[in-house]
């Protein structure tokens, strides 16, 4: 019998292989495999022709995993893909709740060029990320190449301080996309904000939507809906209260009481951000 993780590790090969069709990319194929990531058991099956796409997924301490998670599960699926899971270490992340992360991949060995640039976001984490000058660095460097530069939840803010959203709409977790005018972005609603090369997405489930739609961007529609179904993505949600606007006053209200002090600290490290940007 499968234990979970065998049993994601087959079904993801076997994802792959329809990925891997004419079909789903409507373009010439070799006749070699190139896996998405090296160690990950692959269907032998034809591959897309060129380089693989380089995706560079930045962790850090005290974020969020779901952000990460998501879309994660959406970009490793792709053929003829690598996805670098990125820190200053190779040391294990502790994310929120415990969870132990493991990078595959230094900041300074990361590619110079990327087809994707990803943040996620989380408090406490991106408070401190905002104001790690190697880090922003980093992702300034990276940046200002990458085909993609995209970020879940309250990575847009860490996006922010590294100069990279000046001028482009974007959107974060719904308490503290009011902070994105303190680091030069345009604050917009929305699940998933597209704004040229920048894509940003709401709050940590909105990492599963924007996974669905790089995805399409990177390879096409139709690879993009094989992986949705692969992954049964079919929300039938038990409450109808995902946003204030659904949500109401009075639990709105409740829940910002409780993340008020994170949203203050938040804001002082925007205000700091914008400060060296020249911003604020």
């Amino acid at each position: 019998m499968l234990n979970r993780r065998s049993f994601g590790k087959h079904a993801g090969a076997a994802l792959a292989a329809s990925l891997l069709s004419k079909q789903a990319f409507g373009q010439q194929v070799a006749s070699t495999t190139t896996p998405a990531n090296p160690g990950t058991p692959q269907a032998v099956a034809p591959s897309p022709i060129g380089p693989p796409l380089q995706v560079g997924m930045l962790i850090y301490p005290g974020m969020w995993t779901l952000d990460y998670i998501g879309p994660q599960a959406f970009l490793a699926g792709l053929p003829n893909t690598k996805v670098h899971t990125l820190w200053k270490t190779l040391e294990p992340v502790v994310a929120i709740q415990d969870v132990k992360m493991h990078p595959n991949m230094t900041l300074a060995d990361c590619p110079k060029d990327l087809d994707v640039l990803f943040v996620p976001g989380g408090t406490p984490g991106t408070i401190l990320l905002m104001q790690d000058p190697e880090v922003l660095s980093f992702l300034a460097d990276r940046g200002s190449r990458a085909r993609y530069v995209t970020s879940v939840c309250t990575g847009s803010l860490v996006l922010g301080a590294a100069g990279l959203l000046k001028g482009y709409k974007a959107t974060s977790h719904w308490n503290k996309r009011d902070l994105l005018p303190l680091v030069g972005a345009i604050p917009a609603e929305g699940r998933i904000v597209e704004d040229r090369n920048r894509i940003t997405g709401g709050g940590v489930t909105a990492g599963i939507d924007f996974g669905l739609l790089i995805s399409a961007r990177l390879r096409g529609d139709h690879a993009a809906k094989l992986l949705q179904l692969g992954n049964e993505y079919d929300p039938h949600p038990a409450f109808d209260s995902g946003t204030p606007a659904k949500a109401g006053p009075e639990l709105t209200a409740e829940l910002e009481k409780s993340l008020a002090a994170g949203h203050e600290k938040m804001r002082l490290a925007a205000v700091v951000a914008g400060k060296e940007l020249g911003i604020t």
